[in-house]
């Protein structure tokens, strides 16, 4: 199962994009840049949709076939928990196992004993391979840390077993995701997950942390970069010791759920793999889907109208399409333009509106995020959005390949 040393989640709603996905990727591979491509869709995103983990994997099929494509790909189960992994053991082969909701609860007393006992070589400083200063770990420090997270560990242990005597051990990637939860991790504590997830026997190729500052949907981070960028330094090089020092996968490396366009701390992620030479799994989000809102409104006519029309619906639904993504969207309502006001735009009004550049004046990123989530409406509209996905191709398709290739691979791994 060879993940590679870069790979790039992609999700893609309505599961009509994988050949143009699979293009950027492709691009990004001619200009130099090798990137493993990992489709992933969660069970929210099925649910609200109606469609099927073995819709992604025909997605992802479908285009490796239409391109050629001769590399290693995956078909993500993204942040699973024992509830319902079951759903998606026969199509995916990378698993994303969601283990935020259990961080905090609390540990057993002698079980935090034994490991701190077990791991009391990392006490004191811990010097890390590519970087100046050493990790300075204490006994609080270390046992605190296991009180909060050797609970989550033990959780993300049983869900990989429970696909292990599914599928079978070493045939799927397993990445412990610990980002859905309010407070970051630090590198101290991300070296005591990693030596739980190793005495779990968890075979981890990714882990994915929660990090300082806010990953909105969609758009760019918000936060101190430099803070993160030394955090994020720090969290590379912890993870390449731990796998040394736990007899982890030599190939272990970082996620992180971008939640898409974080393009501020692009050039401190690039800058840190290249100096610890180090590898990297980055997971965009949904848009894609807001590629094909804005290739629609681009075209004109059926298109522009479909894209008013989810503008206006998603407006009067407020509330209800945002509210389950409350915690990684910050709009301001009074930002978000009346629905007359939108449906007089034109197509390059709707697009520039919607469209990440913050060069330009007409982008409002309080509208981004309101249709990043509000892929529901179009998803009532059934056949009305499908078939038109499908007339305005040629419009969409551009749209969706430069945004894989350029705004994500070649600035961040490029």
């Amino acid at each position: 199962m060879n993940l590679g040393k870069y790979s790039i989640g992609i999700g893609d709603r309505f599961a009509r994009q994988g050949a143009a996905q699979l293009a950027g990727v492709i691009r990004a591979r001619d200009a130099g840049v090798d990137v493993t491509p990992v489709w992933n869709k969660s069970h929210r995103e099925h649910t609200i949709i109606g469609t099927t983990p073995q819709s992604v994997r025909a997605e992802a099929d479908a285009a490796v076939a239409e391109l050629g494509w001769s590399g290693p790909y995956f078909v993500d189960a993204d942040h699973v928990g024992l509830e319902t992994v079951d759903l998606f053991i026969d199509a995916s082969d990378f698993f994303t196992l969601d283990v935020a909701d259990a961080i905090g609860r609390a540990a057993d007393e002698d079980a935090v004993r034994a490991f701190v006992d077990r791991h009391a070589g990392l006490l004191g400083e811990v010097a890390l391979p590519g970087l100046d200063e050493p990790l300075v770990i204490s006994k609080e420090q270390m046992t605190g840390a296991a009180a909060k997270f050797l609970a989550a560990v033990g959780q993300a242990g049983r869900i990989h077993r429970h696909v292990a005597a599914a599928k079978g051990e070493g045939t799927f990637i397993a990445e412990v995701s610990m980002d859905e939860t309010d407070a970051p991790q630090t590198p101290a504590e991300l070296l005591v997950i990693l030596a739980a997830v190793a005495d779990e026997k968890i075979p981890a190729r990714t882990i994915a942390p929660k990090f300082t500052g806010r990953f909105n949907k969609g758009v760019d981070y918000a936060g101190d970069v430099e803070v993160f960028a030394a955090e994020f330094a720090r969290d590379v090089a912890v993870t390449a010791f731990a796998a040394r020092r736990f007899d982890l996968p030599d190939d272990l490396k970082l996620s992180v759920h971008s939640g898409s366009d974080k393009f501020s701390i692009y050039p401190a992620m690039r800058r840190a793999i290249r100096t610890l030479d180090a590898g990297l799994h980055l997971k965009t989000a949904g848009t894609t889907w807001l590629e094909e809102l804005i290739g629609l409104a681009s075209a004109g006519g059926k298109g522009l109208a479909i894209a008013r029309d989810v503008y206006a619906e998603a407006l009067g639904r407020f509330d209800e399409l945002c509210g389950p993504y409350a915690t990684v969207i910050d709009i301001d309502t009074s930002r978000l333009p009346a629905a007359e006001t939108v449906a007089a735009w034109t197509g390059e009004q709707f697009a520039a509106a919607l469209r990440h550049d913050a060069s330009c004046e007409a982008y409002n990123p309080h509208v981004r995020q309101m249709l990043h989530v509000a892929y529901k409406v179009a998803a009532e509209m059934g056949g009305r959005f499908l078939d038109a996905l499908d007339a305005f191709a040629e419009a969409i398709a551009p749209g969706v390949t430069e945004n894989v290739c350029a705004r994500h691979i070649r600035a961040v791994f490029g």
